[in-house]
This record gives C-alpha cells, sequence and structure tokens, in this order.
C-alpha cells in the first residue's frame, strides 16, 4: 500500500515539474530521479515525503536554478 501512494505521488510531482517547466513527462522524470532531492524524497527520515507536492516540485526547481 506504502508502495502504491509514493508511486501516485512521484508521478503526480513529474507531471507539475513538467507543466511547471513546460517540459516532457520523459525530461521532468529525467530531472527528478536524478535529483538531490528526489535522495530525499526516498529516505523516509527526511520527512520529505509527507510534505505537499507543490513544496517538493519547488525544491526541486531551486536545486536546478543553483546548479546553473
Amino acid at each position: 500500500m506504502r508502495d502504491q501512494v509514493l508511486w501516485r505521488k512521484t508521478a503526480r510531482i513529474i507531471t507539475i515539474l513538467a507543466d511547471r517547466l513546460s517540459i516532457s513527462q520523459e525530461r521532468a522524470m529525467d530531472i527528478f530521479y536524478n535529483s538531490h532531492t528526489f535522495e530525499l524524497f526516498n529516505d523516509p527520515e527526511s520527512g520529505l515525503q509527507l510534505l505537499g507536492d507543490e513544496y517538493i516540485v519547488n525544491d526541486v526547481i531551486t536545486e536546478l536554478a543553483n546548479r546553473q
């Protein structure tokens, strides 16, 4: 059950990220899966899984901006 909830949350995050950056779902998936935010998202101790989708997307976008 927990895995299904996280899969759906991940899908929502990727969809929002794609919309916000005007990129394909595949590109958004690549960005999210290769981010430090995703590493934290996969660590239940971080608490990131409990935060809102938009908050997580904002973290990914901030991380991208800091890379450039």
